[in-house]
Order: C-alpha cells, then structure tokens, then sequence
C-alpha cells in the first residue's frame, strides 16, 4: 500500500476537483447574455465593486485548498492509525469469500449512511454558523481575516473559498473534520459529502437566481439569502451556512429577502432586498 490510499485521494481531491469544474460551469453560464436577467450583480458591479481582483481570488482559494487538502489527508491519517487499519484485509482471511448482503442488510446500512449524513450536515452547520458569528462579532477577527472574503462585495462562484488562510483554516477545514469525525462517515461517503457541500457553496455564491436550480428550491440558504449577507447592510445577518438557516432563526440573525428587478440603467437582473427587524439581531 502507498503512502495514500485511493479512497483518502478521493476525500482530499474531490472537493477540490469538484470545486472548479461546477464554478467553471457557472463562469460559462455567467458569460451567457440571455441569463443576465437572473444576475443578483450586474457584471458593471463585479467589475466596479470587487475589491479583489479575479488573480487573487484565484491564487487565494488554490492556497486555501492545499491547506485544506493537507488537514484533511493529516485526519485521515490519524484515524486510520486509531483504527488499526480495520479497513484492510486482515492476514489469514483474504481467500475467505465474502458473504452477499441481504435486502436488509444493504437497507440497514444505507439508513446508517443517512443518519451519519446529516450528522455531518448538522456538525458543519453549527460550527460554521458559529465561527462565521465569531468573524463578525471580533472587530481584530474581521479586519484581520474575514474581510478579506468581503472584499467580493458582489460574489461569484469561483470566489466562494476566497478568504485569508486562518479564517479558511478555522471556518472551512475544521468544520469539515469535525463533521467528519463526528459522523463516522466511511471515506467515500465523506467524498461524496464534501463534494456535495462543495456545490452548495458555490451555489451560495454563485450570483445567479436561476428558477431551475433544484438546490436553490430545497433550501432557504441560498445565492439569494447570503447575498444579503455581502451587502453592506447585511454583514451582521445570515451567518448561516453552507445548508439550513435554522441557526440564523434560533438566534436573531435571520433576516429575510425579497427578490425585484433592476432597472436597466442600473445593469438590469435581479437584486435581493433584507426584510430584517433590527431589534431581533443578537450582536
């Protein structure tokens, strides 16, 4: 056996692949004049507004990757060593032929598989509602690293892991090892969940309310609600991500939207609007 193993390839990389093939898609479609309508930010704002040039979002997020894909393959380590590489084939028993799963077996673990699912979802939602909050609560936190991912006031997809390095460390890479290790997830279903939670992020960036995008409809959290977040006015709501708002709702910093047209001397699309009552946001 090499130094990684093909499963521990596939939870460090699969993010990261996942992550510029669906924000490529996403620049494709954004270059389609036909879907300006849908456009939260005109492409006059992405070019006026943006404080953070393209290159640098670039070689921001690739930096931040490296850094994540080093903690993740570093737990993936580990735990393989706490287990005792129970995942191998043991000596003695690697002629024995393996058993065909019953009906209710395969049930049973595809149920446990969900369960563990959205433990996962939970665990990373909680600590990134909570380090996001922290972010903005610290004065010292915020300009010192979060601002740096507002520096893309009008976001796009390929900008949903811009950040500075300690706030991708400590919002993004821990989340996604505390969900892990917390789950029990079995590597490939880890994959899978990080890939997953890759496209929600981007989805959450991404800039364009398009009606034909499923995951725009099933969840509340999305490119609409956390641009309100990247409005200026809206930096102290919609901490939540990357998939349910229920901590935004249990803790007064939910602030709903409302989605109206543009006027086209303005660059035309769409544009969210907060519905927020101030006196229900906990600073």
């Amino acid at each position: 056996m090499g130094f990684i193993s093909g499963e521990e390839l596939a939870v460090t990389l699969a993010p990261v692949a996942v992550y510029w093939l669906y924000s490529g898609i996403y620049e494709a479609l954004g270059s389609v004049r036909a879907l300006d309508r849908y456009r939260l930010h005109s492409r006059r704002d992405e070019e006026s507004n943006n404080m953070a040039s393209k290159k640098e979002v670039v070689k921001g997020v690739l930096l931040q990757q490296a850094i994540q894909v080093a903690i993740s393959l570093a737990v993936l380590k580990l735990t393989s060593e706490k287990d005792g590489g129970a995942g191998d084939v043991k000596a003695g028993h690697a002629s024995a032929p393996a058993a065909a799963p019953s009906s209710s077996s395969s049930a049973a673990a595809l149920l446990d598989v969900a369960a563990r699912f959205g433990v996962t979802m939970f665990v990373l939602d909680a600590w990134q509602y909570f380090a996001h909050r922290l972010m903005h609560s610290s004065r010292y936190m915020y300009r010192r690293f979060h601002s740096w991912h507002h520096r893309v006031v009008a976001p796009y997809a390929f900008a949903a892991q811009y950040g500075h390095p300690v706030d991708g460390v400590l919002t993004e890479a821990l989340s996604g090892a505390a969900a892990y290790l917390a789950s029990g997830l079995p590597p490939r279903a880890a994959a899978f969940f990080l890939a997953f939670a890759t496209v929600k992020g981007i989805d959450d960036h991404c800039g364009l309310l398009v009606p034909w995008n499923p995951l725009h409809a099933a969840f509340a959290n999305n490119t609409a609600y956390h641009d309100v977040h990247h409005q200026l006015s809206g930096g102290r709501r919609n901490f939540s991500q990357p998939f349910f708002v229920v901590w935004d709702r249990l803790l007064g910093t939910h602030a709903g939207y409302t989605v109206t047209a543009r006027e086209r001397n303005n660059g035309g699309g769409l544009e969210a609007k907060p519905i927020c009552n101030d006196r229900h946001v906990l600073l």
